[in-house]
């Protein structure tokens, strides 16, 4: 595994996963929220992100963390490895609003300096409409360009957990 995408849900632990394999595995991470906001929460240009996450996918070694289903194709073609949090929604919400009291008024570290942590109506309805509306083309951008590599869908904390502990025995060999 030298270069992973891993996509799911708000709150699913995109970032916070991507960060726990960056320390098993020794690879440097990319957090799209990140790269594709700018302070005051605007947000780049399509073809800006386009870009940016062409010249991200030629580098030898990364994990990219974030959904942006503008740049899967990218991503899913030059990936080895992805993967896929598809964890139930009220666990996401649940993260999702630990996470803003947790980081309330300051910027968490996977997102762009000047982008105070927020929890809107917009955000939360995407969150809520997620399985119905963006699951299915997850999964159909997964099949179209990811072919080619290791697929890993967790359905369960449960089970990333297991397969961390398993990546860092068999990498500690």
């Amino acid at each position: 595994m030298k270069k992973i995408a891993i996509v799911g849900c708000g709150g699913a632990g995109k970032s916070t996963l991507a960060r726990q394999l960056s320390e098993i595995l020794h690879l440097p991470v990319i957090h799209l929220d990140k790269e594709f906001w700018q302070p005051g929460w605007k947000m780049r240009t399509k073809e800006e992100e386009q870009k940016i996450v062409e010249k991200i996918a030629t580098q030898n070694e990364w994990i990219i963390d974030g959904n942006y289903q503008d740049t899967m194709p990218i991503r899913f073609e030059a990936a080895d490895t992805i993967i896929f949090l598809d964890f139930p929604t009220l666990l996401c919400l649940r993260r999702v609003v630990k996470r803003f009291f947790k980081y309330r008024g300051t910027t968490r570290p996977d997102m762009t300096e000047g982008c105070p942590e927020k929890l809107d109506w917009e955000f939360v309805s995407w969150i809520i409409g997620y399985r119905h509306s963006y699951r299915p083309i997850v999964f159909k951008r997964i099949e179209q360009y990811g072919a080619h590599c290791q697929i890993l869908i967790f359905r369960k904390p449960a089970q990333v957990a297991l397969f961390l502990t398993d990546l860092e025995k068999s990498s500690s060999i």
